[in-house]
């Protein structure tokens, strides 16, 4: 009796239970069930597989599009300086040290920066501040390449040409050695003008990372330590930086793929003369704004493959940089797995 009152509370039957209509409900929805995750399994594999055909499509259109060119040039493409579409002799060295410079300057002002910016929003800022300050720095990240470029050219170049750059010439283009990277015209526009510029773009994408990850970090380790007598830069340094440090690079590479990557910021400001000069002050090129500027134009295969070649040397730095950051970590993880 006991067991009917309890099924009966339940709302079946113990009979009902074991009818075969229920037990073909139960194997339909089962297979249904299965059903739902064979296709669920399939989609997910399928994106996850797609994003590895798009990377294997673009490396085999990158090198397909330069065999021309290294056939014709061979490893000296890389390290030739000349770039002559009238002759079709072209060399990647220009833009090759173009790039690097700039992302280096970039990143040299960023990072200290962005760090800064990270700590005071988690650590130092008061409430009623965090807010807004926050939702800035999130909206700069937003702003397109176009507009930094464009007030680059028109706002900060006539700027820094009348008050930055003699500044600069003034204070350090008579030390040894260093003095070289200062001297020259002072125009405006440049490699040092386009690295401050990749600067300001990349220092919100790494401050709002390293804001995420330091909140990452338990109230209860730092209160801990703040408990203990340590200052704000004890904790930072003994607390957050070692539980974090992983994120800390990850945002930094982010930072820096955005500036290795850049185009229109570039572009506009950084001069767009195939020449190579010691000063930060002369005109130059980077890989992505001989891109942009001569791809529509090109009309001789050479060219044109010599341009596909470009491209597959910024996709190679790309790749070796982010592979060594990889492997930094790792690094760590391994030191911190025997500690």
């Amino acid at each position: 009796m006991g067991a009917n009152i309890s099924s009966a509370g339940l709302g079946f039957s113990a009979e009902k239970a074991d009818s075969p209509i229920e037990q073909i409900a139960m194997l339909k929805s089962m297979r249904r069930q299965r059903i739902q995750d064979f296709v669920f399994h399939k989609i997910t594999l399928i994106s996850a597989l797609s994003v590895l055909l798009v990377l294997v499509g673009i490396i085999i259109s990158l090198v397909h599009g330069a065999i021309p060119a290294f056939k014709e040039f061979g490893p000296a493409f890389i390290t030739t300086v000349e770039w002559d579409p009238v002759n079709d002799k072209y060399g990647a060295l220009i833009a090759i040290v173009g790039t690097l410079s700039t992302s280096f300057i970039a990143l040299l002002i960023a990072f200290p920066v962005s760090f800064g910016i990270a700590l005071f929003l988690t650590e130092i800022c008061p409430p009623w501040l965090k807010r807004p300050l926050g939702t800035a720095v999130e909206l700069l990240a937003g702003v397109p390449s176009i507009i930094y470029g464009m007030w680059g050219l028109f706002i900060f170049a006539p700027i820094f040409s009348e008050y930055g750059q003699p500044l600069l010439k003034q204070m350090l283009g008579s030390v040894p050695v260093i003095g070289q990277l200062f001297s020259g015209p002072m125009m405006g526009i440049g490699i040092l003008t386009a690295g401050i510029i990749l600067a300001v773009m990349i220092i919100p994408f790494i401050a709002s990372v390293m804001r995420d990850v330091f909140e990452v970090v338990p109230a209860v380790l730092k209160e801990s330590a703040y408990g203990l007598g340590c200052t704000k830069w004890e904790v930072v340094r003994k607390i957050v930086l070692p539980y974090t440090k992983t994120g800390v690079v990850g945002g930094v590479m982010l930072g820096l793929g955005r500036a290795l990557g850049e185009t229109m910021a570039v572009t506009f400001v950084i001069g767009n003369a195939h020449k190579l000069s010691w000063s930060l002050f002369s005109a130059g090129n980077s890989i992505a704004s001989t891109l942009a500027n001569e791809f529509n134009e090109a009309e001789s295969v050479l060219h044109v493959s010599s341009l596909f070649a470009l491209a597959l040397i910024l996709f190679l730095i790309t790749f070796i940089v982010l592979s060594a950051a990889k492997i930094m970590l790792m690094g760590m993880s391994l030191k911190e797995g025997s500690k």
